[in-house]
């Protein structure tokens, strides 16, 4: 059975493992859409861990969720307030008249963890944790599998629309047949 908590100082060293030391999660630590410009093409992973650590250990707000299996660490989801996520707000994929909407922007699950329901319990879990600090609704900017082919698991980060179609979010617009803005609201 995975639990979900929200990501405190604590659970640090949890976020790490998770993360790994190789591919996109271990050079971007979620940054991607909290950074736009020379502040992203500027970062070094370094810059993007100690970023992701930073916002954990001294945030206002857990920047995510952690997926656990007993105690093991096996998922990660960021999810925050739209105006934490400057790329999020200038972005033509994430149009919306919601602007005090929360976004949910990655999932990270390690191999051996995938195609386990992970994905699905982070998901109620970021709408948990966006319930808990009185966000009136909850958006991402899903990956339609079934239009677009094949996709390497990498590109899926965003998170499948099946995943989210799962916890009740529903279709709001397409600026293409894969990318899929869904909204549910928090409550």
């Amino acid at each position: 059975m995975v639990n979900v908590r929200p990501a405190g100082p604590d659970s640090w060293p949890d976020v790490a493992t998770v993360m790994g030391e190789r591919g996109d999660p271990s050079r971007c630590f979620c940054q991607y859409f909290r950074l736009r410009g020379k502040a992203w093409s500027g970062s070094s992973p370094a810059d993007n861990r100690e970023g992701l650590h930073t916002q954990i250990r001294d945030g206002e707000l857990p920047p995510g969720v952690v997926a656990y299996d007993g105690d093991a660490p096996v998922g990660w989801c960021a999810v925050g307030p739209r105006t934490s996520y400057p790329r999020v707000v200038a972005s033509p994929n994430w149009r919306t008249d919601h602007l005090d909407a929360w976004v949910i922007t990655c999932f990270v699950v390690p191999v051996g963890h995938r195609r386990k329901g992970v994905a699905g319990e982070l998901a109620r879990g970021a709408l948990d944790l966006a319930r808990s600090y009185g966000a009136p609704s909850v958006e991402a900017c899903a990956v339609d599998t079934t239009t677009a082919g094949r996709i390497p698991s990498a590109d899926l980060y965003r998170g499948p629309l099946s995943v989210y179609l799962d916890a009740g979010f529903t279709e709001v617009s397409r600026t293409s047949p894969q990318w899929v803005l869904v909204r549910r609201p928090a409550g």
